[in-house]
């Protein structure tokens, strides 16, 4: 993910074993994929951690910071400060904010520490509203799951500067770098990842359904758009005997397949996210399917897969529980096949954040078009048509 060599040289520089909570092994602390947890809430779930630093390296270069720069962080825990400020050097401006108290103080104490606590300026505050008395920033790099782009992000971003931001689309995020495109953000770049969900008015709780197995275990349907008006309906679901449809539509090991999941996402209806407990008949079969589903009516489908290629590859396909299993799991392998012919071999998607009160007239036809609170952000295959 590194690809220049000023951020090369700020992973070299940067401490990050002293970022880190104690008693986090060296090998942990410098894994390119480990995101060490710093804080979780009342249930377990981590709410704050030190991003993995292939996501770091990943944000830094869609940013495209230049020495000198000035730098708003929406989402604290002090390393990817001291990286952004080994980026920017000592005539740039690094501000890095946080919700919650804690957090900002483990920043603060960690940035000190490393010796960057004169370069870094830390905040506990809410970013949905931006920073009071605060000038324009060059780059905005958030580094927490966001739903939305609220407003202030851009009256404080500067007019030629960069927004990048793990956005959350039906379900699946991607960071993307914005840049200002007349009324409206284009991407510039987006690469797949993963984060924590932001927390305060910005934050967007996903819909649970918890769909029992009969045994005291559960299969969960996790909705952040479009669950089911009628969740009753789907009582007893997994009762039902499982069908499965094959889509014919094979991939080989070792490539990734991830925009599949961001096309259902845009064009599968009745899109969400599944997991099992153990001991549910899907967990028992965990190797088969990806955690990704959808709901018709009384009946739901998931992504299946079976080996295919000589073993060199997999089948995609659709399982599914429910009387209307078999319309649930065609809806599913339907889109598969749509985004086999129109999608797979061309460009990558391209996305959009049109604000409130912008020209949505200049919005191309064949879209997807995904509703916020605050806006309209629109995803775009070259040469695909909407499904």
């Amino acid at each position: 993910m590194i690809r220049s060599e000023a951020v090369e040289a700020a992973f070299r520089r940067v401490p990050r074993h002293l970022f880190v909570p104690a008693g986090t092994s060296i090998e942990e602390a410098y894994s390119a994929d480990a995101a060490p947890p710093t804080k979780k809430d009342v249930e377990g779930q981590i709410i704050s951690s030190v991003s993995a630093p292939f996501l770091q390296a990943q944000m830094l270069e869609q940013a495209q910071l230049h020495p000198g720069a000035s730098v708003l962080e929406i989402g604290s825990g002090g390393y990817n400060a001291a990286l952004i400020a080994e980026v920017v050097g000592p005539a740039g401006r690094v501000v890095s904010v946080d919700i919650d108290p804690d957090v900002t103080a483990w920043a603060r104490e960690a940035l000190d520490a490393s010796g960057y606590g004169n370069r870094v300026e830390t905040v506990c505050a809410d970013a949905e509203h931006g920073l009071a008395g605060s000038s324009v920033f060059d780059a905005i790099i958030v580094t927490v799951g966001a739903w939305d782009i609220p407003p202030a992000w851009l009256t404080q971003l500067d007019h030629d500067g960069t927004l990048s931001v793990p956005l959350r689309m039906n379900g699946v995020t991607r960071s993307i770098a914005f840049a200002r495109q007349a009324d409206h953000l284009a991407s510039t770049s987006a690469e797949v990842c993963g984060f924590v969900p932001m927390q305060g008015l910005g934050e967007r709780r996903e819909r649970v359904l918890q769909l029992p197995d009969g045994h005291g275990r559960y299969v969960r349907l996790r909705f952040d758009t479009g669950a089911p008006e009628d969740p009753n309906l789907l009582d007893g679901v997994l009762a039902d005997m499982k069908v499965r449809v094959w889509s014919g539509v094979e991939f080989p090991n070792g490539v990734s397949f991830a925009d599949l999941h961001l096309w259902n996402a845009c064009f599968l209806p009745g899109f969400c996210k599944v997991a099992a407990d153990e001991g549910t008949e899907l967990a028992q079969d965990r190797k088969s399917w990806f955690p990704f589903g959808c709901v018709f009516i009384d009946s739901f489908a998931y992504l299946a897969v079976r080996p295919a290629m000589d073993g060199a590859g997999i089948e995609f396909g659709a399982g599914a529980y429910g009387p209307n299993g078999e319309q649930a799991a065609a809806a599913m392998v339907e889109q598969i096949q749509a985004w086999d012919r129109r999608a797979r071999r061309g460009p990558v998607p391209t996305f959009g954040f049109w604000p409130d009160g912008s020209d949505r007239s200049h919005i191309p036809d064949h879209v997807a078009l995904l509703e916020k609170h605050h806006g309209l952000v629109t995803v775009s295959w070259p040469r695909a048509s909407r499904p």
